[in-house]
């Protein structure tokens, strides 16, 4: 186990900025799903060698990998770790945050996984649970707080970049009124849209951010009605913490500006898109 959370820490730390590094796909390649490749992987000089052999990291994933933000995001850092460090990886996509995901990590452990990446908020209690039938197994959490002996969480500070990204659409409205589609109240989402519309009233105190919760991640559909109902009642930007474009193309049909979440959606909004978080 030592060796593993050793390998974790360090997997932890290229995911995050390989996901950074990458844009998001054009409309010809969304979607396209990539093979896994292997090669040799190894640890710090303190512990013995970890090899391919020794490891298989499991992702699950709470959308498809080509949506164009969260999940596309995290899907750039395990192709890296396959690519680039010859780690073996497994992943499942469009994993609702119920029961399911807990057989879908066990599927993972079935085949081999001694380290399991789950991305989205929702899977917290369900890891949790799982730490305590597998110790061998490492567990890490994206935007979590739970932790066991064999669970970890990590995050970056994106409500930082988020208080940016306010000051770029307080600059650049008119009519100081912005629209913010939001998926869940949860603590990651009220911090970044807490964060933006402190950064948008810095520069414009006369701004209003309005908010419009779609109890969704992935809808692209229902994410882009929002934005829309929103640019109707007189916004001329739009901010988003969706794992879709469809806010940041409503906008671009309106010959507006928007925000977009996670990766570079310019591809998908290239009039419209002014920066991302």
């Amino acid at each position: 186990m030592k060796k593993i959370l050793a390998l974790l820490m360090v997997l932890t730390l290229i995911l995050s900025l390989a996901a950074c590094g990458k844009k998001t796909p054009t409309e010809e390649t969304y979607g396209e799903e990539e093979t896994t490749t292997e090669t040799e992987a190894t640890e710090g000089a303190d512990t013995e060698a970890v090899t391919n052999e020794d490891v298989t990291v499991g992702f699950i994933y709470v959308g498809p990998i080509g949506d164009g933000g969260w999940t596309y995001a995290h899907d750039q850092g395990r192709l890296y770790l396959e690519e680039q460090l010859g780690v073996k990886t497994i992943y499942k996509e469009s994993v609702p945050e119920t029961q399911d995901v807990e057989q879908e990590m066990r599927n993972m452990i079935d085949q081999g996984a001694t380290v399991i990446f789950a991305t989205s908020f929702g899977y917290m209690d369900f890891m949790e649970k799982l730490s305590g039938d597998f110790p061998e197994v490492a567990f890490l959490h994206c935007s979590g707080y739970k932790t066991t002996d064999n669970m970890a969480n990590y995050f970056g500070r994106i409500y930082q970049a988020r208080y940016l990204s306010g000051i770029v659409a307080g600059m650049k409205t008119e009519t100081n009124k912005i629209g913010y589609v939001a998926a869940f109240p949860i603590p990651e989402v009220i911090r970044g849209i807490n964060a933006f519309t402190l950064g948008a009233q810095s520069v414009n105190p006369d701004v209003e951010v309005e908010v419009v919760w779609t109890s969704t991640w992935y809808d692209p559909a229902k994410e882009k009605e929002a934005a829309i109902a929103m640019l109707d009642n007189g916004a001329d930007v739009i901010a988003q913490h969706q794992d879709t474009a469809g806010p940041q193309q409503a906008a671009e049909e309106r010959g507006l500006w928007s925000v977009g979440y996670n990766t570079d959606m310019s591809a998908m909004a290239p009039k419209a898109y002014m920066t991302a978080p």
